[in-house]
C-alpha cells in the first residue's frame, strides 16, 4: 500500500504561483513513478505532468509546458509541481498518482489507468 499525501493549494491571482507537493514513505519513494492529474469543475480528469521512477525524465501536457515543472526531491520522498503563470483555467482539484515498480513511457505517464494508488486531491483556485 502506497499512501500519497498533497499540499500546497490554494487561491491565487492569475499570473501567480502555486508549489504542490505529494509526499510518501521512504520505503516506497523509490518505487514509484509519479503524475499530476486535475479535474475542473465539470470537465473529465485530465494529464497535467509526470516524472519517471528511474531516470527522472519528465513528461508535460502541452497546455502546462514552459509554466509547469514537476521534480522529484529524494531527501523529503516528495514529488514537487511548481506552477507558474497561473490562469484562471488552471483552477481545479490536483492529485497525484503512483505506479509502482514498472516505470512510465510517453503513453503510459498521460494514462490515469497506469497509476496504482492516488492521493486525496488539493484545491487550486485561480482568479481573474
Amino acid at each position: 500500500q502506497v499512501q500519497l499525501v498533497e499540499s500546497g493549494g490554494g487561491l491565487v491571482q492569475a499570473g501567480g504561483s502555486l508549489r504542490l507537493s505529494c509526499a510518501t514513505s521512504e520505503r516506497a519513494f523509490g518505487s514509484i513513478a509519479v503524475g499530476w492529474f486535475r479535474r475542473a469543475p465539470g470537465k473529465e480528469r485530465e494529464f497535467v505532468a509526470a516524472i519517471r521512477r528511474t531516470d527522472g525524465f519528465r513528461y508535460y501536457a502541452d497546455f502546462v509546458k514552459g509554466r509547469f515543472t514537476i521534480s522529484r526531491d529524494n531527501a523529503k520522498n516528495t514529488v514537487a509541481l511548481q506552477m507558474n503563470s497561473l490562469k484562471p483555467e488552471d483552477t481545479a482539484v490536483y492529485y497525484c498518482a503512483a505506479r509502482i515498480v514498472s516505470d512510465i513511457d510517453y503513453d503510459s505517464a498521460m494514462a490515469a489507468s497506469t497509476y496504482n494508488y492516488w492521493g486525496q486531491g488539493t484545491q487550486v483556485t485561480v482568479s481573474s
